[in-house]
């Protein structure tokens, strides 16, 4: 008798598991079938969005260098902030900018920018190398066309989806504009403290002089700021700042 009843509890146990299998399937069924269909929509959507931002290159390719969305970004936070200064910009064309201060933004923040094609991936494989060895992200490799992008049409924020947008935008401005004129816009809309955007404004702001009248050191410091400009500039004059500088300095006045 024990047998028995022990015989039908095993085969009771066992039918709802075969039973369930089909249903288990049709369920793993609809939810990719949903899945895809929620991405497809998903990349619909966003390609409508990158086509609403994506910029007239042609327009963008000469002229006066336009405000970057960080500064109208920084205009709507200030009025959040009341202590905040007012923001500090001045456009000067690249043919005023000393080859020093170029070469020290360069030098310092994408020494292949003239290699590469929009993204150094060296530079990727050797800053994922050293986040590895810190065992944390804090080593980025974005290249310089790639924070002109970001700060001329997108944000700040670290979603995949911003990333994405970056990587399309990098993508379409390399083709369309020549390494100079990226140059300029960067040079023109880069921050370098609080609320102070571009090379001749921080020139100003920082040693109160036109930025065609910076010296070696200076350009170098002015290089120095970029990574962390609210944090680290020559003002705050940290020592993360003064060891930048003066690796800065150092290749600028070895390649001279």
């Amino acid at each position: 008798m024990f047998w028995r009843f022990s015989h039908w509890r095993y085969k009771k146990s066992k039918r709802p598991k075969a039973a369930n299998e089909p249903r288990r399937l049709r369920f793993l069924w609809r939810l990719l079938v949903w899945g895809s269909r929620l991405l497809i929509l998903i990349i619909i959507v966003d390609l409508f969005y990158v086509a609403k931002i994506w910029p007239d290159w042609d327009k963008l390719s000469k002229g006066a260098v336009p405000k970057s969305n960080f500064m109208h970004i920084y205009a709507r936070e200030r009025k959040k902030h009341k202590n905040w200064p007012y923001r500090h910009w001045v456009r000067v064309p690249i043919s005023k900018i000393p080859a020093h201060v170029s070469r020290a933004v360069i030098v310092g923040e994408d020494s292949r920018f003239y290699d590469h094609g929009g993204f150094d991936f060296i530079a990727f494989r050797e800053a994922m190398g050293r986040n590895v060895e810190k065992g944390r992200m804090r080593y980025g490799a974005s290249t310089i066309s790639q924070q002109t992008v970001k700060n001329l049409f997108l944000s700040g924020s670290r979603t995949p989806l911003r990333k994405w947008h970056e990587l399309l935008m990098t993508w379409g401005m390399e083709d369309r504009l020549s390494k100079r004129r990226i140059l300029e816009i960067y040079l023109n809309i880069a921050e370098f403290g609080l609320g102070v955007y571009g090379v001749e404004a921080a020139s100003r702001h920082y040693w109160g002089k036109s930025v065609t009248e910076l010296s070696l050191l200076e350009a170098a410091q002015l290089a120095a700021s970029l990574p962390s400009p609210r944090k680290h500039n020559p003002a705050t004059a940290t020592k993360s700042f003064q060891s930048r500088t003066e690796r800065v300095y150092y290749w600028l006045t070895q390649n001279q």
